[in-house]
């Protein structure tokens, strides 16, 4: 089975780098010259003729932009498979659809609420730098904006100051949001504080 795992990788690398350097609109030839290896041998790479040595591997992941790891990261599904971080305590349960790919330095995820609407310590509600956008895919949500209480229905969406004291809840039933954050308001909302 691992010598079976082992040419499944192989392969997928050399697709990778194939694909990689036609993506570019590059030949044979343009890869070469950017990676000092000759097309001859590039070819016999990239058709498994030729075992791909780390320093060939170093420098054609180099010549493409990309890193080594990149290059050789595991066809599982874990790059496509987006998987929920549930938090109990919080009555929260978060999908980054994101990753580190948000434009602009944004993020974009979707929340599940669970904790309900009602009482809220002053000790609940954040506050940080920055705007937070959030629509509602089904549910209410009750946004505690400062003193403000506000509903916010399926289909509903709201954008807020987050310098304003902030935090949401359910109401009558677990809600689901799809929301947009920078930088402070990811750190403040997607992970537990220490």
């Amino acid at each position: 089975m691992p010598v079976k795992q082992e040419s499944t990788l192989d392969a997928l690398v050399r697709m990778r780098i194939r694909s990689l350097r036609k993506a570019r609109g590059w030949s044979l030839d343009n890869l070469a010259e950017r990676s000092d290896i000759s097309p001859s041998q590039l070819s016999r790479i990239e058709t498994g003729h030729r075992r791909i040595s780390l320093d060939q591997l170093t420098a054609i992941a180099s010549a493409l932009g990309k890193s080594v790891d990149q290059l050789v990261e595991s066809p599982d599904d874990s790059d496509v498979v987006i998987r929920p971080d549930r938090d109990e305590d919080r009555g929260l349960t978060t999908w980054l659809l994101s990753g580190d790919n948000g434009p602009q330095g944004l993020t974009v995820a979707k929340m599940r609420i669970t904790d309900p609407a009602g009482a809220v310590a002053p000790d609940d509600l954040g506050v940080h730098p920055g705007r937070d956008w959030f629509t509602v895919l089904s549910g209410t949500v009750v946004l505690y904006l400062g003193e403000r209480v506000i509903r916010v229905e399926a289909g509903q969406a709201a954008s807020f100051s987050t310098m304003t004291p902030h935090t949401l809840r359910a109401d009558r039933g677990p809600a689901e949001v799809l929301c947009i954050l920078d930088h402070n308001g990811e750190r403040n909302h997607l992970h537990a504080s220490p």
